[in-house]
């Protein structure tokens, strides 16, 4: 069969499951050829063609059969669009002969070779042909309101027939569907076709006595699989997507990794949870220290008999209803998919660094087939109407499978990251596919409003948007005087006929859990040791991730300058430069690493003394008590990065200093997310090394009041949002339900 269907209110109308059944039927036969034949102009068709939903068309007959193109390259089909393009006298010349007639408006949408208007009373329609009747052009007017001027002889039936005759296609597999008197022509041509249900009146009267025409009774793609059928084209009318086989998860987490490590010992097997209880795996944990029924999706490794265990229990004592559901990868997959090309694809963009991206087609392709696994898994995991909650950017098409394999879940999307503007993040190739994918999600969520205003900038880029309601960010988000700042939050939107949710989450830490660790006795004893180890100086705690994004060669920079610029503080400050290797595999990290090693000796070499050493430096992974050791005895934090979607470090070290009534200061970027929540902080602009060595003296310098004032007022925002908060306001606009107020 090769269906020639309009697009609105036919192929696209009509109830979802039954949308669903017939877009999965053309896509599983292998003997079914499909063409969009529709009045839109390309501009406007392009959203659904990146719709991982929608099947993807083979020709494209758009602007009332004006346009003709492969469906695949939107290259022109010729020489069909050449033999149209001579006939068209022009946009201009219609406009100008119609300008001065009322009743007359010019449609503001995307065309090519046609003129469309809207006309308030048919009665003009004959004032409209006198006028053009010396043009070789035809006028079509359809459901009371459309009216259309083409070249002469072009209509969607019409270029249909042409095209047929290019490709060589046998008109008796054609059927052809519609719904507007604007499909008229399709119907003219003889082919075999289907009006489907509650279609315009005129053109069900116009094809009554037409034998080759079924008027059907379902609508939309529910008539088009009837007259599939009726023609002999499918041997019955598929049935409605129906869900056989659900899960019994109510909450289902997609992650990359596992919530627990696993470690081989003598010959064992030997599961180590998370080590900090801050970060995205314990939060996520805590959603479930209720009971919760749920499955976590992460991928495994095979072991050395190449299989995976489907499901294994987390944790039975803490969380006895959580499973851990395991997406077999090999070690090359997980390389190539996470370590390498997300690092070097998205990695970049997402943090504006767009000269260091670098794209791949087959590495896309291969990250796409990652992702339809975890939403098949997913899938197999969820019950009825669960909310399936898929986190970050690695699995940024999971929600386009999902949607397909079950549309009865609601589906949460949550950027752990940061998310650039449109002009940066259309730098993906693939990015209209990306954006596809989220939209089929019920709900968006991000860390600041500035990155939800951003994606919305994205979605406007690629789809039409509108958006129905919008939040003030003030008071609990800066608004004025940082990178990042945003006066109002957009939070619901329709995005191509779909409501959306969106939200500014910020993720929050245990406040109590890093007060009992500093409780213990051994930690107490630790952070005198610390102190004593340092006497006389004022610590400056620096705790990252090796990394570029987190800046820190200009950090360094910044503390040379500073140390040459202020002698009096040589031998009265000390950086501990705590740095955390990049996981094994991650080759984009090693000249970094390189440069960070030459940087700090190069410091220590130039300022330190055989008493005195400027930069402790720390390359590797500390146990969260010992960071939580760090946080506490520090004088000052120092968290630069050049980007980031939040940064816990900064709340960890408030919770350390708010535990032990210290009196610490934040210097933090400008340009990490927790910039606009952290009021108190004190704020640097990482990409000046001049600032930066400024702002640390004026914090150095700070009288010890202020400290205090700044400390307590970023406790109360540090400790009140916390991870158990976060999970509820996120789970909770997940589900649909309204959300509270921001906080102050």
């Amino acid at each position: 069969m090769f269906l020639a269907t309009d697009l609105d209110g036919t192929f696209l109308g009509g109830r979802r499951n039954d949308r669903l059944a017939l877009y999965s039927t053309i896509r599983g036969a292998t003997d079914i050829r499909l063409a969009f034949v529709t009045g839109r102009g390309v501009e406007s068709i392009l959203p659904l063609l990146n719709d991982p939903l929608i099947p993807r068309p083979e020709f494209l007959i758009a602007d009332v059969g004006a346009t003709v193109l492969t469906g695949d390259s939107l290259q022109p089909v010729q020489p069909l669009q050449l033999e149209i393009d001579r006939r068209w006298v022009g946009e201009a010349v219609i406009r100008d002969r119609l300008s001065t007639l009322s009743g007359v408006t010019m449609q503001q949408v995307p065309q090519e070779r046609r003129c469309s208007f809207f006309v308030e009373d048919p009665a003009v329609i004959e004032a409209v042909r006198e006028r053009l009747a010396d043009l070789d052009c035809d006028v079509l007017h359809s459901a009371g309101r459309y009216l259309d001027v083409l070249p002469a002889g072009v209509s969607k039936g019409s270029s249909l027939l042409r095209l047929l005759e290019v490709i060589e296609q046998d008109p008796a597999e054609v059927l052809v569907a519609g719904d507007t008197l604007n499909d008229l022509s399709l119907f003219e041509t003889g082919l075999r076709g289907v009006v489907v249900g509650n279609s315009e009146p005129a053109l069900v009267s116009a094809v009554a006595d037409r034998e080759a025409v079924l008027v059907a009774g379902g609508d939309g793609a529910r008539g088009i699989m009837e007259g599939a059928a009726h023609h002999g084209f499918l041997e019955s009318t598929p049935s409605p997507a129906i869900i056989d086989q659900v899960g019994e998860a109510s909450l289902v987490v997609a992650y990359h990794r596992l919530p627990f490590e696993e470690k081989e010992v003598d010959g064992t097997v030997v599961r180590r949870p998370p080590a900090s209880p801050n970060g995205i795996i314990p939060t996520l944990l805590s959603c479930f220290s209720t009971g919760r029924a749920g499955s976590w999706i992460a991928w495994s490794n095979p072991g050395e008999d190449g299989t995976v265990p489907r499901h294994t229990m987390v944790d039975e004592d803490r969380y006895p209803n959580l499973i851990a559901s395991r997406v077999p990868l090999a070690e090359a997959d997980v390389q190539r998919f996470y370590k390498s090309f997300s690092k070097k694809a998205f990695w970049p963009v997402i943090f504006s660094f767009v000269d260091r991206a670098e794209f791949s087609q087959a590495d896309w392709d291969h990250f796409v087939e990652v992702n339809r696994l975890f939403a098949e898994r997913a899938a197999a995991d969820a019950e009825r109407g669960a909310v399936a909650w898929i986190h970050d950017y690695n699995l940024w098409m999971v929600p386009a499978f999902l949607r397909q394999l079950r549309p009865d879940l609601r589906i949460s999307f949550f950027h752990h990251t940061a998310f650039p503007p449109a002009d940066v993040f259309n730098v993906i190739p693939w990015a209209d596919q990306i954006v596809a994918s989220l939209v089929q999600c019920d709900h968006v969520g991000f860390h600041i409003p500035r990155y939800v205003a951003n994606f919305v900038d994205v979605l406007r880029s690629h789809l039409p948007v509108e958006v129905n309601a919008t939040q003030p960010c003030a008071p609990r988000w800066r608004i004025r005087g940082v990178a990042l700042a945003q006066e109002e939050i957009p939070t619901e939107l329709e995005v191509a006929g779909r409501p959306i949710r969106l939200g500014a989450y910020p993720v929050g830490i245990d406040g109590p859990a890093i007060e009992d660790i500093l409780a213990q006795p051994e930690r107490q004893d630790a952070v005198q040791r610390l102190k004593q180890q340092f006497a006389g100086c004022q610590m400056i705690l620096s705790v990252e991730r090796l990394d570029y994004v987190k800046g820190p060669l200009q950090k360094l920079e910044a503390f040379e300058r500073f140390l040459g610029q202020h002698p009096e503080f040589r031998e009265r400050v000390v950086l501990v430069f705590v740095t955390t290797p990049p996981a094994a595999g991650m080759v984009v990290y090693d000249e970094l690493r390189h440069q960070v090693d030459q940087t700090v000796g190069r410091i220590n070499g130039r300022f330190g003394t055989l008493e005195w050493t400027p930069v402790n430096y720390l390359f590797r992974s500390l146990p969260f008590e010992e960071v939580a050791t760090y946080y506490a005895a520090a004088d000052l934090a120092w968290i630069t990065p050049l980007r980031d979607g939040l940064n816990l470090v900064a709340k960890e070290y408030v919770a350390a200093q708010e535990a032990t009534g210290g009196r610490g200061i934040l210097v933090l970027s400008e340009f990490a997310g927790a910039a606009v929540e952290l009021h108190g902080a004190v704020l640097t602009n990482p990409y000046d090394v001049e600032n930066l060595s400024r702002v640390l003296h004026e914090a150095l310098t700070m009288p010890p009041d202020e400290r205090a004032h700044r400390m307590r007022r970023l406790g109360r925002i540090a400790l009140r949002y916390d991870v158990h908060e976060w999970t509820r306001e996120v789970l909770a606009a997940s589900r649909g339900r309204p959300e509270p107020s921001p906080v102050g």
